[in-house]
């Protein structure tokens, strides 16, 4: 009985932790180029990133402009639009073109 009931809290803790993971996360690193309310552009490499926040956002740390920071970010959709239905066309493969009729067959030997 006892194992039965360690078998129990084990599956229901391996369930619970599958449904906690959520999207995948990412992260870029480097100095901070601007600040404003909903957003933070950093520059990594050659390109600048802009991160939206928003109250939610945990800032660690005095957040301004020449820091350099990590941001952990997710990647969720906003909108999405079906431009086009289902359909695929489906292309029937080459033909080999049939030989001429009255031409002229190779030799048999």
């Amino acid at each position: 009985m006892k194992t039965f009931v360690i078998a129990v809290i084990a599956f229901m803790f391996c369930v619970t932790a599958a449904f906690a993971a959520g999207p995948n996360t990412y992260q870029v690193t480097g100095p901070v180029l601007e600040i404003k309310d909903d957003s933070v552009v950093v520059q990594k490499g050659k390109e600048k990133w802009e991160i939206a926040k928003d109250a939610a956002t945990k800032v660690t740390g005095d957040l301004k402009v020449g820091s350099k920071v990590t941001i952990e970010y997710t990647m969720k959709a906003v909108k999405i639009e079906v431009k086009d239905g289902a359909k695929k066309e489906v292309k029937e493969p080459a033909k080999k073109p049939e030989p001429k009729k009255g031409a002229a067959e190779p030799a048999k030997k």
